[in-house]
């Protein structure tokens, strides 16, 4: 039986962030991993995805271009460009054990399962710790519906070695509309199907709308208050069938919602709680047995589950299973839908901007006009300041191809809480995004 000071379940990046600075601390640290090494962030989330939407965006960039020195939008070759997304993916594993083993921490492979709040299991190997760190992330829920098995996830729709004609998309969250985006651009012919009218439910519904028309102008079609009844294989097809709807189409991608990696970990033999929303923690990332913590997507918290954010947690959660510290304090914390028009958002949610109506008012700038958008014909740049009752910046949303960029400048800002004056004795480069932020603020 083997015995650790530390051993953390979960390689993501929320445990290998972990599993590094606790062995820096001079812990005997062990990892479990039973799945991908790495997690799912690198291996069949955000990071190729990211890498297949860089091709969309530069077919996008040019599109834009058609009639201002450029007379056709480029292919895509989705093989070429699934080629590239491995070139990154494929090494992820690998790499991700050969770091482990250079910093002498202990890998496992294989589900790891509590026989007690010390003890556990990992195939045929026993494991004790003084502490455990549990980051075992999250996968994609699977809607309960007839033929639910044909269903195909977002990690199928990665690894797809050849891109179907047609696609259909159950859901309406910033998954689906990513991956969509991505499909389209290629060339598939994509519909999204939601069971309301609201999609992005956590973005600002009027930018929302924007994006929507966008979207449907590039070829994407939208089947909104359907509430999807059963999948059936027609061979080769798919039949979707709803009330009153039906579609016929090549493959059906589930993207509604992800769950938390609890199964097989027998939580209940260490006395740690869960519900559906995931692991449940105190202030200190503590769950209901002391010597037990949890970081990352497992968590059952409100924040946003991003990828930063879990590498937040497992920054702080290192200290608080050394010493007693103060609560966690998350900082203002950014969510972007990516595409060739991005929409980003940060501050107060849209939950709490909607149930007090009567303490914000906002106003929305088109920004096609000015110069930073001007230049690359972003014709739908706009942003949108909702202001407290005292003219407090509490939230803004952008849309735009730089969305991304200008979320981050204006998160540091209303972070330092910088007025108009401060921001006006920094000379940005110019033309930039950053170069026009001190009209923002």
């Amino acid at each position: 039986m083997e015995n650790y000071e530390v051993i953390v379940i979960g390689s993501g990046p929320a445990g290998n962030t972990a599993a590094y600075a606790l062995k820096e601390q001079g812990k005997k640290v062990a990892i479990v991993e039973s799945d991908l090494w790495g997690g799912t962030c690198p291996n069949r989330g955000c990071d190729p995805k990211k890498m297949l939407m860089s091709g969309v965006e530069a077919q996008k960039r040019i599109e834009t271009m058609i009639g201002k020195g450029f007379e056709q939008t480029p292919k895509i070759v989705w093989e070429d460009l699934m080629t590239f997304k491995r070139s990154y993916t494929d090494s992820v594993p690998q790499n991700t054990k050969e770091g482990l083993d250079s910093a002498e921490i202990t890998r496992y492979q294989g589900q790891a399962s509590f026989i007690d709040a010390h003890k556990i299991i990992v195939d045929d190997q026993t494991l004790t710790a003084d502490q455990f760190l549990i980051a075992t992330g999250q996968r994609p829920a699977v809607l309960p519906i007839e033929g639910q098995e044909l269903l195909q996830s977002s990690a199928d729709f990665l690894e797809l070695e050849h891109l179907p004609k047609r696609i259909a998309f159950l859901g309406a969250g910033y998954i689906a509309f990513e991956l969509a985006i991505i499909a389209n651009a290629a060339g598939s012919d994509v519909h999204i199907i939601h069971h309301n009218d609201r999609p992005l439910k956590g973005f600002d519904q009027e930018l929302v709308s924007d994006l929507v028309e966008h979207m449907k102008a590039d070829g994407i079609t939208f089947h909104f208050n359907v509430d999807t009844k059963a999948v059936e294989l027609m061979h080769p097809n798919y039949r979707v069938t709803g009330e009153d709807f039906e579609l016929i189409t090549d493959m059906v991608i589930g993207a509604t919602g992800r769950i938390p990696n609890v199964e097989g970990l027998n939580l209940e033999n260490a006395g740690v709680e869960y519900d559906k929303r995931g692991i449940k923690v105190d202030d200190h990332l503590r769950t209901t047995k002391q010597t037990i913590f949890a970081c990352g997507d497992v968590v059952a918290r409100f924040q946003p589950k991003l990828t930063p954010v879990a590498g937040f947690e497992a920054g702080y959660v290192v200290g608080a299973m050394s010493d007693e510290q103060k609560a966690i304090e998350y900082p203002l914390i950014p969510t972007i839908v990516f595409g060739d028009q991005r929409l980003a958002r940060v501050g107060l949610s849209e939950k709490e901007l909607a149930d007090h109506p009567e303490k914000y008012h906002s106003q929305t700038t088109d920004l096609s006009s000015w110069y930073t958008y001007h230049r690359i014909n972003d014709q739908g740049a706009k942003i949108k300041i909702v202001y407290d009752e005292e003219e407090n910046i509490v939230a803004i949303s952008c849309l735009s191809q730089l969305a991304d960029e200008v979320i981050n400048y204006l998160l540091v800002i209303l972070t330092k809480k910088m007025t108009h004056e401060e921001v006006e004795k920094y000379i940005f480069a110019y033309p930039s995004p950053a170069s026009d932020l001190s009209y923002f603020i």
